[in-house]
């Protein structure tokens, strides 16, 4: 079952490959193999299928994803909705980046069909409660942007 996050702090800050995943797994209910995924993302990464079962593997770890054993393949499961996924990106690329109000994208996702109406109103939650909240969301979110590299 998908968890909903308990309060902003809670929400994940997801890298590009693991927003990726989480999008393929996102349209399948039922779950999705490693090969599954790695067919749908490996042009996008040039990636071999060891490096997607590895960050799959990692990704259930964290608490991501959920794996479950079907007749001897793994299938895997989001264990985040694609709202609470969705939510600290938006945040960030919104307030920090754009320096715009967060309902202006909320009202497009609403024309879209990207998300689902209850989905919607889960994102305009979540942003809501983190756009009270102080500005802790933008420096965990710039973290991602010195690539692991240390500064001088």
């Amino acid at each position: 079952m998908k968890t909903k996050a308990k309060s902003t702090a809670d929400l994940p800050d997801l890298s590009r490959t693991e927003l990726q995943i989480l999008n393929v797994i996102w349209k399948n209910k039922e779950g999705q193999s490693v090969r599954e995924v790695h067919e749908q993302i490996s042009k996008a990464f040039n990636w071999v299928y060891s490096t997607t079962k590895t960050t799959m593997d990692r990704m259930v770890k964290k608490g991501l994803l959920r794996r479950e054993d079907f007749h001897g393949v793994f299938l895997y499961q989001a264990e985040i909705s694609k709202p609470v996924g969705l939510a600290r990106l938006i945040s960030f690329f919104m307030n920090d980046l754009l320096e715009m109000d967060q309902s202006a994208l909320v009202s497009l996702f609403g024309q879209s069909k990207a998300l689902t109406k209850s989905e919607v109103d889960e994102l305009e939650s979540l942003l809501d409660e983190q756009a009270k909240q102080p500005n802790e969301g933008s420096n965990s979110s710039n973290n991602n942007g010195n690539n692991g590299k240390k500064g001088k």
